[in-house]
């Protein structure tokens, strides 16, 4: 079927407050994996290729991009696709030509001044190429000499004050906030704070979103996503799983060299481990 609109996806969430999961892919058998895994459980999804995947794959966006779109026309449940944390203008400027829908726009590094500034040129720049825009605050720098942190720095908290003037200031249609989780965390051990979390989405009109949700227990998401959470990216969880796979077949298998054989173990695993969060995080 054709690629799923992400607002639409998210707003479908949001609806019945759920979430839908996203998860960011590097290799063919990622994409292959989350796609399988959403169709187990018959529910939509997000394919997600971060700046930093396509610097992986010497700066070209396309391949990737287009295998994922292959993927996605082919699946038997929704499918949208994410250009995620992007900071290079000119990669931002790809991103409708190659199929995506929606883009993170990430100007955290940036005194919050020249945030807004290039956050509201990317979502007016968006806007006017169909796509639907993230962005995210994490803490605006300035106390104490501190810079910025962004929304998945370790202690950052997104205050709803300044997170209901950006959001206006800016246009985006989704922010992913500051509440406890972290990026490339490979324990589930993070601790989510609900009470700024039902602040924040009593106070802004537009979808929250989680990042660094790889880290955070099932009983926290499901909890984040019951108070506003409505989109909840996933990345290390599926490379712990990818690893963990190949790792323990060429242990057992020491004489394999057919990639195919381990690829094929990496693939189901994330599979398996795309379902379970999907079924966490649904509602």
């Amino acid at each position: 079927m054709p690629l799923a609109a992400t607002g639409t996806l998210v707003g479908a969430a949001a609806a019945r407050r759920g979430a839908v999961a996203a998860f960011n892919v590097i290799t063919l058998e990622h994409i292959e994996a989350v796609v399988a895994g959403a169709e187990s459980v018959d529910a939509p999804v997000i394919l997600q290729i971060s700046e930093n995947a396509v610097r992986y794959r010497h700066g070209r966006i396309l391949p990737l991009a287009r295998a994922a779109v292959a993927a996605a026309e082919s699946a038997r449940v929704d499918v949208g696709l994410h250009l995620d944390h992007v900071q290079s203008d000119e990669l931002l400027r790809q991103a409708a030509d190659a199929g995506f829908g929606s883009v993170m726009y990430d100007a955290a590094r940036l005194p919050y001044d020249e945030n807004l500034a290039a956050t509201r040129a990317a979502a007016d720049w968006g806007h006017a190429n169909g796509l639907w825009v993230e962005a995210e605050l994490g803490q605006v720098g300035g106390k104490d000499g501190a810079g910025p942190l962004d929304a998945h720095a370790p202690g950052a908290r997104t205050d709803p004050g300044e997170a209901r003037a950006y959001v206006t200031d800016t246009g985006v249609d989704a922010l992913a906030v500051a509440i406890g989780s972290s990026h490339a965390m490979t324990t589930r051990t993070a601790t989510l704070d609900h009470d700024l979390l039902k602040r924040l989405a009593d106070g802004l009109d537009v979808p929250l979103v989680l990042h660094g949700s790889s880290g955070v227990p099932d009983a926290e998401l499901a909890a984040a996503v019951r108070a506003g959470i409505s989109k909840v990216n996933v990345g290390t969880a599926l490379n712990i799983a990818m690893t963990s796979a190949v790792r323990e077949f060429l242990t057992a298998h020491p004489e394999a060299v057919d990639s195919r054989k381990y690829l094929k173990v990496a693939r189901d695993a994330m599979a398996r481990t795309v379902a379970e969060l999907i079924g966490v995080v649904r509602g």
